[in-house]
């Protein structure tokens, strides 16, 4: 797991900007937990909250998925950890529910982001559409908004980290 971040370059063009900034974020979380047991990855950050480190890389998982998959590309791509009947799957566990799996679930929607991306220009409308809304979107909305999702999670992730090993830090 590569936790080494870098800030996009200061001129860099508006996708590049979107794009490196949206990878800031992604590895931001990864660095978050970096070095911990599944088990605390798994410690909830206060009661009655359900949310964790593990939960949110589930959670990011589901959201790259929706909105790269489902929504950009139209891809039949059920939910991974969530469903109608338990809408906040991605923060309860089970016994085999473990980081690698989580990990390896990100990562792999990260990187069906990154091609389903690499076939729209900023200003390409999506194939699918917003299941609420039923609105076509951007793909440059669709990276701003990744880059907000993210941006709100890892403070989440900068407490939580806080809370179990005193760690800090950007």
């Amino acid at each position: 797991m590569t936790t080494e971040r870098r800030i996009p370059a200061s001129d860099a063009g508006e996708r590049a900007m979107l794009e490196g900034w949206l990878e800031f974020h992604r590895q931001t979380l990864a660095m978050k937990c970096a070095g911990l047991t599944d088990a605390q990855l798994a410690i909830a950050s206060v009661e009655p909250s359900p949310l964790s480190l593990m939960g949110l890389v589930r959670h990011m998982a589901d959201v790259e998925r929706s909105w790269y998959r489902r929504i950009l590309a139209d891809e039949a791509a059920p939910p991974l950890y969530w469903s109608e009947e338990e809408p906040d799957g991605e923060f309860h566990f089970g016994e085999a529910d473990t980081w690698q799996e989580a990990y390896a679930s990100w990562q792999a929607e990260i990187q069906a982001a990154r091609r389903n991306a690499a076939d729209f220009s900023l200003d390409d409308l999506s194939k699918g559409r917003h299941r609420r809304t039923g609105k076509q979107i951007s793909l440059r909305w669709i990276h701003s908004h990744m880059i907000e999702e993210y941006a709100r999670h890892n403070g989440h992730a900068d407490l939580i980290r806080e809370r179990i090993d005193g760690a800090t830090g950007d």
